[in-house]
């Protein structure tokens, strides 16, 4: 029987002096249900920014204890299933986001999702892809706001983090402390205008420690590929450290030579932004596992 935690145990900045709201074993499913960003304040086009209590927005479900877990070791975040429920909701506002230079009126957009699909306006039909844009363990020390991403995971927004994804993160206290949330029905890379479709929905997922020496983190890891994650104040520093994390993870950990490290990055790698709206830009570096089957090298467990 898996554990469940709901939505209404929510909290809004990764700490380690938060309680934790349930405690699991190791490899223990867990069912989540997440607010949406807006914690579900956004629920008809009368309803703006303006109205918003922003104390309550980007809630994580948790945080969730997990047992054994201690200050050093690589957790690793399976997530079973990333399910968007109910409606979204998306905003465009004027000198908010990449874009709000050029928005000139406030608008929010209700989309339906049904049958898979998001619907946009009655006008554009999309297919479904959800995603969690918060999810993250504690910092070793103080508070670190779900808005802000960083070396603890957080508000990375990125686009690989769904249904089937493996999400290795370091942990800095007893327990982890892991929560998620910011669920999107679908969102571009980049979330150029501060939101994707913004929805509540359900996560089925396990966490357990895994040994895997010199692994840099965040560090996700999909059917097809392997990414790290890195958060700057700038998207050129954003992706000069996402090249060096790239780099040492195919010398140190895949073992390649570290030529062929670099040669390979600029021949089938991928460069990606994830999110260029929150208090640190987040950039991705894709690489194919193809290619490490090719020198011998698999991802363990």
């Amino acid at each position: 029987m898996a554990q469940e935690i709901t939505r209404d145990t929510a909290f809004f900045g990764f700490s380690p002096a938060i309680e934790p709201a349930l405690r699991v074993a190791q490899g223990e499913e867990v069912h989540l249900t997440t607010h949406d960003c807006f914690s579900g304040q956004l629920k008809t086009p009368a309803d703006t920014l303006a109205t918003l209590d922003w104390s309550i927005t980007n809630p994580a479900t948790g945080p969730v204890y997990i047992e054994g877990a201690k200050p050093g070791d690589l957790l690793r975040v399976d997530l079973l299933e990333v399910t968007a429920t109910g409606s979204s909701v998306m905003v465009a506002v004027p000198q908010v986001g990449a874009l709000g230079h050029l928005i000139e009126q406030e608008e929010t957009v209700i989309l339906e999702n049904r049958d898979g699909k998001v619907y946009f306006k009655d006008t554009v039909v999309v297919d479904q892809d959800p995603m969690l844009g918060v999810i993250g363990v504690a910092p070793a020390e103080g508070v670190v706001p779900n808005s802000t991403p960083g070396p603890h995971g957080g508000n990375m927004d990125c686009t690989l983090i769904t249904t089937g994804a493996k999400l290795y993160l370091s942990v800095a206290v007893e327990g982890a402390l892991f929560g998620c949330g910011d669920m999107h029905a679908v969102m571009g890379d980049g979330e150029v205008v501060i939101c994707g479709a913004e929805t509540p929905g359900e996560v089925r997922m396990t966490a357990q420690v895994v040994d895997i020496p010199a692994l840099p983190t965040p560090f996700v890891e999909t059917e097809d590929l392997v990414a790290v994650i890195a958060s700057a104040e700038s998207t050129d520093a954003a992706y000069k450290m996402a090249l060096d994390m790239m780099h040492g993870f195919l010398t140190k950990v895949a073992g390649l030579p570290v030529n062929d490290a670099a040669l390979l990055m600029s021949l089938v790698g991928n460069l990606r932004f994830c999110q260029v709206v929150d208090p640190l830009l987040t950039v991705r570096f894709e690489f194919p596992k193809k290619v490490l089957a090719d020198y011998g090298f698999s991802m363990p467990g």
